[in-house]
């Protein structure tokens, strides 16, 4: 793997790890990649954190759906959940593609290098 990548890639996991928003899967599946960069492992890891990065990223419109519901005003509370939904519209209409909360922000800049990362 190219070493800009690797570097990118290990900073932006090291985000992922420290993202208060983390989920507890990805944040296990970010150390299990980094304790296996550099090993036999690496290549079998690699395709595991891919794997699970795609999974966890939160798709704009389900962010959109999550927190117009029930289940988002139970977690966020009803006036933050207005607020997320509204801020999820607005950066949709900017472009987004993702939640961009400090977690999801991070798993889509490492999928931004998954080609690298894959070779």
């Amino acid at each position: 793997m190219d070493r800009k990548v690797l570097d990118i890639v290990v900073a932006k996991t090291h985000e992922l790890i420290n993202a208060p928003t983390c989920s507890g899967e990805a944040r296990a599946a970010a150390q299990a990649w980094l304790d296996a960069v550099g090993t036999e492992a690496e290549a079998a890891e690699t395709k595991k954190y891919v794997a699970e990065l795609e999974g966890d990223i939160m798709p704009i419109d389900m962010l959109i759906a999550f927190a117009e519901s029930g289940g988002g005003a139970q977690v966020f509370g009803a006036d933050k959940a207005r607020e997320v939904a509204a801020h999820a519209r607005e950066i949709k209409a900017a472009g987004a593609k993702y939640c961009d909360c400090p977690a999801c922000a991070a798993v889509e800049a490492i999928l931004e290098q998954k080609d690298a990362l894959l070779k």
